[in-house]
């Protein structure tokens, strides 16, 4: 039995690419393509697209080579471990596979809610699009794109921005008033390897060192 469609997918619209840089389409294009889309079809309750992170590999160099200057070290090194991994061994594969995910992931989740450029924007330009747009970063896919550009641009991440008719036009002023990024409770948990990775640094590197305790004085003698 068909069932009524629900959600609706689209890939992303952008104005990021090189001749399009200077031309502003408005801040609420996507609320329009929204409304219309609802018009046309009132089952359809979820708005997502499906969109590239073109500058997440560059940037993850950059940060690890301590170009990126407002990168704490803990997240350099990671970003170091990551691009350093040797390819595993067969038996040990699936468990070093796991793992650079979770890595990676962790990475893309700073990448878009920490990275920032000097204006204070996030550092990519897909990003700045639709969070300027009103929309909330939803879900960051991995393997989403298994093509060669997409894997030497961003390893095959991609991500979800969802569009709420409810939230559009608050996540647009808190974005454009003050950089405030809508997010997921499920991007923003992905940060928590990351943050608990600069703690652990931070007490290491701050921690006094142990001295051996002085002995009590000696009995006076009778």
């Amino acid at each position: 039995m068909h069932r009524p469609a629900r959600r609706r997918r689209r890939y992303s619209i952008s104005n990021c690419q090189d001749g399009l840089r200077s031309i502003s389409f408005g801040n609420f294009l996507l609320k329009q393509v929204v409304e219309e889309v609802a018009r046309e079809e009132p089952r359809l309750k979820t708005f997502v697209t499906l969109s590239p992170m073109p500058g997440f590999a560059a940037w993850l160099a950059r940060a690890a080579e301590g170009r990126e200057g407002d990168v704490p070290e803990a997240i350099a090194a990671q970003a170091r471990a990551v691009l350093g991994e040797a390819a595993p061994e067969p038996a040990d594969e699936e468990a070093e596979e796991d793992e650079r995910k979770s890595d990676l992931l962790a990475l893309a989740a700073y990448y878009f809610l920490e990275a920032k450029r000097r204006d204070g924007r996030p550092v990519d330009s897909v990003a700045r699009f639709h969070l300027g747009n009103g929309a909330r970063l939803e879900r960051i896919n991995w393997m989403g794109d298994a093509s060669p550009k997409s894997l030497a641009e961003a390893f095959g991440l991609m991500v979800n921005y969802r569009y709420d008719l409810k939230e559009i036009e608050r996540n647009h002023e808190a974005f454009a008033n003050e950089g405030t990024i809508a997010a997921s409770r499920a991007v923003r948990s992905l940060l928590k390897p990351l943050v608990q990775a600069r703690t652990k640094a931070k007490t290491t590197a701050v921690a006094p060192a142990r001295s051996t305790p002085a002995l009590p004085p000696p009995l006076p003698v009778k």
